[in-house]
C-alpha cells in the first residue's frame, strides 16, 4: 500500500502546532456530525465514526464534550463540506476535504496554497477517479493471521490485512468499517492505532528530491489551513 499509517499520524501530530490544531479541527468535525443527527454516538453513525477516529489521536474528553454540547445547545453556526482536487509538482495528485463556515475564504485559501507551492487546483472529478475510498483500521498485539481468523469467524470481509512494524493494518470497503471494528471488539480488541476512512491512491508515484521538497511544502500549507480536515495524495513520501 506504500503507507505507514502510524508514522503518518505521528508526523502530522508532532508538526501540527503541538496538536492543538488537530484538536480544533476535530472539535469542528464532531460538532458538525452531532448537529446533523442525534448527539448520541449510538444513534448517530457519523458521530460514532468521528469519535472513534478522535480516540486514535488522543483528543481530550473536554474538547469532545464541548463540541457535542454546542450541538445540543442549538448553535446556528453552519458548516459546508467541500472537496477540492488539484495537482502538485511532477504530476502529483491531491484531494482536499474541508469543513467551512465561509466557502469563499476556504476556496481562496486552498487555491493560494496550491498556487504558491507549484501546484494548481483542478475541476471536480479531475483527480478523485484515481483514488478509492477505503476503511483503514490498525491495532497492536495480534498477528495478521489472528486478525484474519477473527474477521472470518464474524463473516466480515477485508480487502487486505498487512503487518506494518508493530501493527496490523486492515484495509476494507468503507461500508465495512463498523463491522470490522465490532468484530474486533467482540474478540476483546478495544484500542486502535488507526480508525478512519481515507482516500487511497490507486497508484503511488515517487518524486525527485527537489520535487518532493516542494510537494511536502505544499501539503504542509494545505494541512495548516484551519478549514482543511484531510489531505490525500498519490505520492510515496517514504515514511
Amino acid at each position: 500500500m506504500g503507507r505507514k499509517w502510524n508514522n503518518i499520524k505521528d508526523k502530522k501530530a508532532s508538526k501540527d502546532a503541538n496538536t492543538s490544531r488537530i484538536y480544533a479541527k476535530f472539535g469542528v468535525e464532531i460538532y458538525v456530525a452531532a448537529k446533523q443527527g442525534e448527539p448520541d454516538p449510538e444513534a448517530n453513525q457519523a458521530l460514532k465514526f468521528v469519535l472513534e477516529r478522535a480516540k486514535t489521536y488522543n483528543v481530550p474528553k473536554h474538547i469532545i464534550d464541548r463540541a457535542i454540547d454546542k450541538a445540543k445547545g442549538g448553535s446556528d453556526e453552519n458548516y459546508s463540506e467541500l472537496r477540492y482536487e488539484g495537482f502538485g509538482p511532477n504530476g502529483s495528485m491531491v484531494i482536499v476535504d474541508a469543513l467551512t463556515n465561509n466557502v469563499n475564504r476556504t476556496a481562496s485559501d486552498v487555491r493560494a496554497a496550491f498556487g504558491k507551492n507549484g501546484g494548481n487546483m483542478g475541476v471536480s472529478g479531475s483527480v478523485a477517479y484515481m483514488f478509492d475510498a477505503t476503511a483503514v483500521i490498525g491495532l497492536e498485539g495480534k498477528s495478521a493471521d489472528e486478525v484474519l481468523e477473527i474477521l472470518m469467524e464474524a463473516d466480515v470481509d477485508a480487502r487486505d490485512i498487512l503487518e506494518e512494524e508493530e501493527s496490523v493494518i486492515i484495509y476494507a470497503e468503507p461500508d465495512q468499517f463498523h463491522s470490522v471494528q465490532e468484530a474486533l471488539k467482540t474478540a476483546g480488541i478495544t484500542e486502535f492505532t488507526v480508525a478512519e476512512i481515507t482516500m487511497l491512491a490507486q497508484n503511488e508515484i515517487t518524486l525527485p528530491d527537489d520535487g518532493q521538497e516542494k510537494f511536502e511544502k505544499m501539503i504542509d500549507a494545505l494541512e495548516d489551513l484551519d478549514d482543511v480536515q484531510q489531505v490525500y495524495h498519490n505520492v510515496d513520501l517514504g515514511e
